[in-house]
């Protein structure tokens, strides 16, 4: 029962495999097959000879039958046949003697998948080291128990305010009705009253519309969050009409590096860091008055060849000055969505070694790994966060009693 793909989907409907039960049992019987395999190739290794191999053996040792063991695995216990030799010299890698639970075995292989491996590079690994060839689809079924996790985590309550809460967007390339097409996957993170980073969720969206974003805004409401101060992200269209809908007294702050970055992606390199300084002049400036200013003269120097820049930063200025009024160690922290920038560049990582995912299942288990093995490391405080509670307090103290 060791399946290509062809056979599995065969067996599947052959065996009526359509609940989690049935699904269940047939990971065991896999997971049996599997060990069983392994065990054979070490024995097979230690005593240098294949069974049933009739030729003269260099060795005086040989295959001495089973020993039955009970053993138990991440989906229940199963009943496995242990090869012996005649001089029990034979030390299981696997299974060791006297040891019942192999889930570990599982936990490695899911270990490695959110390590960003493909199924091709831990097939190659279970056959380097356990001379064993494991099948795509039995590395899928195994990792495939991880999206019950990735369900629970998604829909797990959330705390009833966030300070600051950041958006961003990575392209992933996703199969979609037979066809490969960019997809932006949206992370978002949060800032808690005590400073620590929390990935509320991941969400995959072809479009961005202010009813996809009602949809995620509303999702994150109805998992507990009464209140976020300030929602830190790029220019997404439609986000600011389902903000003011679902969280009316939060603040926005457009992203300022990804205002710059657009704004020069059409000057010429020659002229590029000159504008950059001047713009620089207008989002450094200590006041909104000030930066008005500065935007004025921006305006005078560069309106004749580039007109789009200076229209841009008018247009969206209501919300790229929001951090004016704020302290500087406020204004450090939201006026780039630079901490979400940093969690997307280490997802990234885990995704480069895929050209596409075969559907969003695959993302999100991919994905929710790796957030696993990165919250790990969230363990401090966001820097300066005392300096910046304290501001808070003041600026919104009766949003912030309610929930302390």
């Amino acid at each position: 029962m060791l399946f290509d793909k062809k056979d599995l989907k065969e067996y599947l409907k052959n065996n009526k495999i359509n609940s989690r039960e049935k699904l269940n049992d047939l990971m065991k019987d896999i997971s049996k097959q599997i060990i069983e395999s392994m065990l054979e190739g070490e024995l097979t290794y230690e005593l240098g000879y294949e069974h049933n191999d009739k030729s003269e053996k260099d060795t005086e040792n040989r295959r001495n039958g089973y020993s039955s063991k009970k053993v138990k695995t991440s989906t229940g216990e199963i009943k496995i046949n242990v090869p012996r030799d005649r001089k029990g010299e034979f030390e299981p890698i696997i299974v060791k003697k006297n040891e019942n639970d192999i889930s570990a075995f599982e936990e490695k292989i899911i270990s490695m998948y959110a390590l960003g491996l493909t199924t091709r590079d831990i097939q190659k690994y279970v056959l380097e080291i356990y001379g064993y060839e494991i099948s795509a689809e039995q590395v899928s079924l195994i990792t495939n128990k991880v999206m019950e996790k990735v369900r629970e985590w998604q829909n797990r309550p959330l705390l009833d305010i966030y300070p600051i809460v950041y958006l961003d967007a990575m392209i992933l390339k996703i199969r979609k009705d037979g066809v490969v097409k960019n997809s932006a996957v949206y992370g978002i993170i949060g800032i808690s009253l005590e400073g620590n980073k929390e990935c509320l969720g991941l969400w995959i969206g072809e479009s961005e519309s202010s009813k996809f974003w009602l949809y995620v805004l509303n999702e994150i409401k109805n998992r507990g969050v009464k209140d976020i101060l300030i929602f830190a992200v790029d220019n997404l269209n439609g986000f600011s009409e389902a903000i003011k809908t679902v969280f009316p007294g939060t603040e926005i702050q457009k992203c300022i590096v990804h205002q710059i970055r657009n704004s020069l992606a059409f000057v010429s390199w020659k002229e590029r860091k000159e504008a950059a300084s001047d713009l620089k002049n207008i989002y450094k400036a200590p006041t909104e008055d000030q930066g008005l200013l500065e935007l004025e003269k921006f305006k005078k120097k560069w309106d004749k060849k580039y007109p789009h820049i200076s229209a841009s930063w008018e247009r969206n200025w209501f919300e790229l000055s929001t951090f004016f009024k704020y302290p500087e160690e406020i204004r450090r922290i939201i006026y780039t969505t630079n901490p979400i920038e940093s969690f997307n560049s280490q997802m990234k990582k885990v995704c480069r070694n895929r050209a596409s995912f075969p559907n969003e299942e695959g993302v999100l288990k991919l994905l929710y790994l790796a957030i696993e093995n990165v919250s790990k490391k969230w363990t401090m405080k966001i820097k300066d966060w005392g300096l910046i509670f304290a501001q808070f307090s003041v600026l919104f103290e009766e949003r912030i009693k309610k929930y302390l």
